[in-house]
Order: structure tokens, then C-alpha cells, then sequence
């Protein structure tokens, strides 16, 4: 498989908030490894991130919860009250479900823990700029032990992705917010209040992507979201 060359992918500005000087600088080191990806501006507070967005004009906000002074949720509501748009993915150490979803609630588009991958954290922030949803998965299950299981009963199984996910029909870019939100572990009024939608209409988009991925359940959607490479 080839990988694309950074120079055709579309450079992103980013704004770094974290109150820690360590980890903002070791956040800061990984991104930059990659060319397209370029740190315009760190703070160590929120309070001068509105500032900074409107002098820096950023294409995406990376932006620790826990901060001193003004933190992150509190910045996500001064965004909201000044009309400021920009994508924002959260930075977190634990996995602080109350706060994360109260951080979808007033904008922010998904959350990341501040130990994961470089990979990860590249897909992550590629994946906000561009306007989707990012959250991390929830699942316990090692994806390895899943396919190790699922080899021994298909021997002959493949697990590219590509060629897995045609078959199966597509999911819509709202059924892949909702996977996401399902495979992090919340629950419907949870994903309801975090997308700003009815209950219902979560319960009939959850429905289509347990029929889409034919699978019973949400967890078996999340471990076969996986699988396919959705998540």
C-alpha cells in the first residue's frame, strides 16, 4: 500500500492549549514530525485563546479540559457567546465521561487522551479539521484477541479493510457520529443530548447501523466499527 506524500496533503494550523508544560511540548514535538501539521500558537490557560484564534486564525483547536484560570469547558462557552467556529478536540489524562460529553454539549467535537499514539493523535486531529467526529473507543476487548477469535473459527478470513468494508453498506457521516459516541460507551440520551437530537431519532440511526454492519447489539456494532476500520 502506498502512502501518500505530505506535500499533497492540505496543511492544518493548530492551536495548542494545555496547562503543562511537558505535555504541550511533547504534543507539540509529535505533531510536528509531520510536515502538513503546523503548531501556530501554544497557551498554557484558556484565557487568551480567543485572541490567539482571531490573530492566528487556527484551523483547529487542541484543547486540554483541566486548566487553571479558565478551562477548557469555559472556553468552549466563551466560543459559543463570541460566535467563534472553529473545530475543537479536547484534550484529557483520564477518561472523564461527564466532562467530555458536557465538552460535546458546548461544541467541542471529540476528545482525545493525552497518551495516545502518534498515529492516533495524527488521525484524530486530521479528522476534526476536517470536520468530523473523534472519539475514543471504549471498547475493552483487544482488537487483537477479537481477530485471533474470529481467525480460528474463518481460517481463510482477510481482514483488509478495504475489502471488507464493500461488504457491508455504507454508513452515512451521522451514523459514523453515532458509531463513534456508541463505541465510546455513552448511552442513547447521552449521544441524543451530545448531537442535539431526539432520543428517537438516535434509537432509529442506531438501528440502521446495527442493520448496516448486520450485528444484534451495540457492542458487537463497535467491535465490528473496528474491525472494518470505521473507528
Amino acid at each position: 500500500m502506498q502512502i501518500a506524500s505530505s506535500a499533497l496533503l492540505t496543511p492544518i494550523k493548530i492551536l495548542l492549549v494545555d496547562d503543562q508544560n511537558l505535555v504541550r511540548m511533547g504534543i507539540c514535538g509529535l505533531l510536528e514530525l509531520r510536515p502538513h501539521l503546523h503548531v501556530i500558537a501554544q497557551l498554557s490557560d484558556g484565557t487568551a485563546v480567543l485572541d490567539t484564534i482571531k490573530s492566528h486564525q487556527p484551523d483547529i483547536l487542541l484543547l486540554d479540559i483541566r486548566m487553571p484560570k479558565m478551562d477548557g469547558i469555559q472556553v468552549l462557552h466563551a466560543l459559543q457567546k463570541a460566535n467563534i467556529v472553529i473545530p475543537t478536540l479536547m484534550l484529557t489524562t483520564f477518561d472523564e465521561h461527564e466532562l467530555v460529553l458536557s465538552c460535546m454539549k458546548a461544541g467541542a467535537k471529540g476528545y482525545l487522551r493525552k497518551d495516545v499514539s502518534l498515529p492516533m493523535l495524527i488521525a484524530a486531529v486530521e479528522a476534526v479539521a476536517a470536520g468530523e467526529l473523534w472519539v475514543q473507543p471504549a471498547v475493552t476487548y483487544p482488537m487483537n484477541t477479537y481477530r485471533e477469535a474470529v481467525q480460528q473459527n474463518n481460517p481463510n478470513k482477510s481482514f483488509d479493510k478495504s475489502t471488507l468494508q464493500q461488504l457491508y453498506e455504507p454508513l452515512t457521516k451521522g451514523e459514523l457520529q453515532v458509531l463513534h459516541l456508541i463505541a465510546a460507551g455513552y448511552s442513547g440520551n447521552e449521544i441524543a443530548d451530545a448531537l442535539h437530537k431526539s432520543v428517537g431519532r438516535i434509537r432509529n440511526i442506531t438501528s440502521a447501523i446495527l442493520a448496516k454492519l448486520q450485528v444484534r447489539d451495540r457492542t458487537r456494532a463497535a467491535l465490528k466499527a473496528i474491525e472494518l476500520g470505521l473507528i
